[in-house]
């Protein structure tokens, strides 16, 4: 009988290294989806993916992970400073208009 030997590729590239490329250069996977009935459109939808490092999306420009306040504390802390101080203006508001009632003669509780 024969003997078979295994032939491998002498530049074989394994997943690692192909992730670390995606990565590293990203790919965006881009798609449209259309339905229409009798040429009117009832649905469009356009999906856009881009996938890369966090370092490669920082370059491009691309950083909403740090505005959503749901992914980035920091996000989280200035959303609830905005809300402390538009809350703080109501009160304060509140406080003018219950002053100006009670000089007016108002009862005020």
């Amino acid at each position: 009988m024969a003997e078979q030997k295994m032939m491998h590729a002498t530049e074989a590239t394994n997943l690692a290294d192909i992730l670390e490329r995606v990565l590293d250069k990203g790919i965006v996977i881009a798609g449209d989806i259309k339905i229409q009935i009798a040429d009117i459109d009832l649905l469009n939808i356009k999906i856009r993916l881009l996938v890369c490092s966090v370092d490669k999306a920082l370059e491009m420009g691309i950083n909403w992970w740090q505005q959503d306040s749901y992914l980035s504390t920091t996000a989280k802390k200035s959303d609830i400073e905005r809300e402390n101080r538009e809350l703080k203006k109501r009160l304060e508001r509140n406080e003018e208009i219950k002053k100006r009632l009670e000089r007016a003669g108002a009862k005020v509780t």
